[in-house]
């Protein structure tokens, strides 16, 4: 980035593809994308999956800024790396950046907006608990991957995982030998920034002259029923998925429903032609089943 932050993503798909940007919630990281990118491929786009600064990979800012508006302008330099207006598929902090991004610049930086699980007039209490819940063990962190997927599952209210194993992408081991979360503890001071209202949201979002759509996971308490009902009301272009028993991390919770909609969703748009198209022209460069990683620095 401009400040010398690296970004790290992996590239699923054929490089002549359309390009589609997949980015997570706070405190996730890229690996959270991993079954909704193949699907992507599966129907012809070039899927893009990215650490935020100061997450997974990813650099963390010198200075701890991890301000909306950084996030955002680090989205808008990922976007102009791509080979095409990509598409933006934004989780939670992820829709954040994205309505930011687009909202507040004259420039056509994205094809299409689908924001999971966010809305500029989110419930705060239901922001508030999930920043609660990353602020637990930031410190001390876990003596084991068991202990932080007991912690997980009670949060998220998924079964707990029987092979913790796959945490180990979304912890990082210390000298010490414990496990703490995947990104710079600073990051939770964006909580105090201020520039995140309402009404800067929604002003941006309403800036955004480009297909939309809200997957909002049906028990989430972020985007409760009210404020979807809300949203939509402000933003009528928006389209709607409501997913079935599946909270706020509705693409961890109900992947397949999730992706399904959102696939389907592109296809109706036309999108799925025109990606298939240029897919089949890039057959000899099809990357396969396995995600290139990619650094990027502007």
């Amino acid at each position: 980035m401009d400040d010398g932050v690296r970004l790290v993503a992996d590239v699923y798909g054929a490089a002549g593809a359309p390009p589609v940007i997949l980015a997570h919630g706070g405190g996730q990281t890229r690996h959270a994308w991993g079954g909704t990118a193949r699907a992507l491929v599966e129907a012809g786009w070039q899927a893009i999956a990215y650490d935020h600064r100061g997450h997974g990979e990813s650099g963390w800012s010198t200075g701890g800024d991890y301000s909306l508006d950084r996030l955002a302008e680090d989205l808008r330099a990922l976007a102009r790396s791509c080979s095409a207006p990509p598409v933006v598929i934004g989780a939670s902090l992820g829709g954040l950046s994205a309505m930011v991004a687009q909202g507040e610049s004259d420039e056509a930086l994205f094809r299409a907006v689908v924001l999971v699980d966010i809305a500029p007039n989110m419930n705060r209490d239901g922001a508030m608990a999930v920043v609660r819940f990353m602020g637990q063990n930031v410190e001390e962190g876990f003596a084991s991957l068991d202990e932080a997927a007991d912690v997980i599952a009670r949060y998220t209210g998924r079964p707990r995982r029987h092979n913790p194993a796959g945490l180990a992408k979304n912890l990082r081991l210390g000298d010490d030998g414990r496990y703490r979360w995947h990104w710079d503890p600073r990051f939770l001071d964006v909580t105090d920034d201020h520039t995140t209202t309402p009404e800067r949201l929604m002003d941006a979002a309403r800036n955004i002259r480009l297909p939309m759509l809200l997957v909002r996971g049906r028990m989430s308490d972020l985007v409760t029923e009210e404020v979807a009902r809300e949203f939509l009301a402000a933003m009528p272009h928006v389209e709607f998925v409501d997913v079935a028993d599946a909270r706020h991390m509705v693409a961890g919770d109900r992947n397949d429903a999730f992706t399904g909609a959102v696939v389907s969703t592109l296809a109706r748009w036309g999108f799925a032609r025109e990606s298939a198209a240029q897919a089949s022209r890039e057959v000899a460069s099809q990357e396969g089943e396995r995600p290139v990683p990619r650094e990027l620095r502007r």
